[in-house]
């Protein structure tokens, strides 16, 4: 069997929505192969670890198999192992949390509905 693409490998594995996304995620240098930038039309093996930068998180897959087409979200850890640790997870959701509460400069400060937003959000009341 040809090995797939990585653009390919990385939408069939759903780490991204569209093949194009994947395709500009590798030419933009936020997909690794070990240590390597790689480009989208590189051939991908069993065994290979994929480092990709989505946005604020940084996930590690290890390839386990590779699909003939797009796989169903429950058969996801037949294809791919998540290496990626879970303190990266909370600092991508911190990340998020802040990126909600950042306001503008010279927005000056809060309204109070966006104070009591904020006290709801945060649950200190």
């Amino acid at each position: 069997m040809d090995d797939p693409r990585l653009d390919k490998w990385l939408w069939s594995a759903r780490v991204f929505k569209t093949r194009p996304l994947a395709t500009a995620a590798c030419r933009a240098g936020k997909v690794l192969l070990g240590e390597l930038e790689a480009k989208p039309g590189r051939d991908i093996h069993v065994g290979e670890v994929v480092t990709v930068r989505i946005g604020a998180l940084t996930r590690t897959l290890k390839v386990v198999g590779l699909p003939t087409s797009r796989v169903a979200a429950k058969l996801l850890p037949e294809f791919m192992a998540d290496l990626t640790p879970p303190a990266e997870y909370e600092r991508a959701k911190q990340a998020g949390i802040e990126h909600l509460l950042a306001r503008q400069r010279g927005a000056g400060r809060p309204t109070k509905k966006e104070r009591r937003d904020m006290g709801q959000l945060f649950d200190f009341e």
